[in-house]
């Protein structure tokens, strides 16, 4: 009879993983790494996640959770589309501002892995780039506005991840923020 892992070993393996892709990359991390980070055997890792691709989906689920409950957060005081919209590039500001921020996690990982349209972390990466970007189409005045903001956003998350933390992302966010505001006029 196969023994249950102890609670909380999926919890561990996940947030150990995490924390090591965010900061290296997929491709630079091994399992043997995470197990390592862990704390945990290769057996009860290997049980949660028959496979890398396999953590690494879990690892963009996560980040999903977190990068929707942080937009949530944000919106919660905006009531017009303008503002609700202003709110969520401002929060991508306040993000790329952080000294942890080391870049989208799911830009990230498809700029690693360009190839690997099929696979379950790609499809996970994929699919919530798809819904916010429907977000702030619902938002915009119009598609060619959304397009706008689409490509101001993306280009705050590209910028910021090779700037210096501090004023340089800083002045990075308020330059797309503001740039958002003249599109919204």
């Amino acid at each position: 009879m196969a023994r249950t892992p102890a609670p909380g070993t999926r919890e561990r393996v996940l947030a150990a993983a995490s924390a090591l892709f965010y900061a290296h990359g997929v491709r630079a991390v091994g399992m043997n790494r995470v197990i390592q980070e862990a704390g945990t055997g290769k057996n009860l890792l290997y049980r949660h996640f028959p496979e890398k691709a396999d953590l690494v989906a879990a690892y963009l689920a996560r980040v999903v959770e977190i990068r929707t409950a942080e937009a949530a957060a944000a919106l919660a005081g905006a009531t017009s589309p303008r503002d609700r919209l202003l709110a969520l590039v401002r929060e991508v500001a306040d993000k790329v501002a952080s000294p942890a921020f080391r870049g989208c996690a799911f830009r990230n990982y498809l700029a690693e892995f360009p190839d690997r349209e099929d696979e379950a972390p790609a499809a996970v990466a994929r699919d919530y780039l798809r819904r916010t970007r429907r977000q702030v189409a619902e938002l915009a005045p119009s598609a060619e506005v959304a397009e706008r903001v689409w490509l101001v956003v993306d280009g705050l998350y590209l910028r910021a991840a090779y700037l210096d933390a501090g004023e340089d992302r800083e002045a990075a966010g308020r330059a797309a923020v503001d740039l958002v505001e003249s599109l919204l006029r």
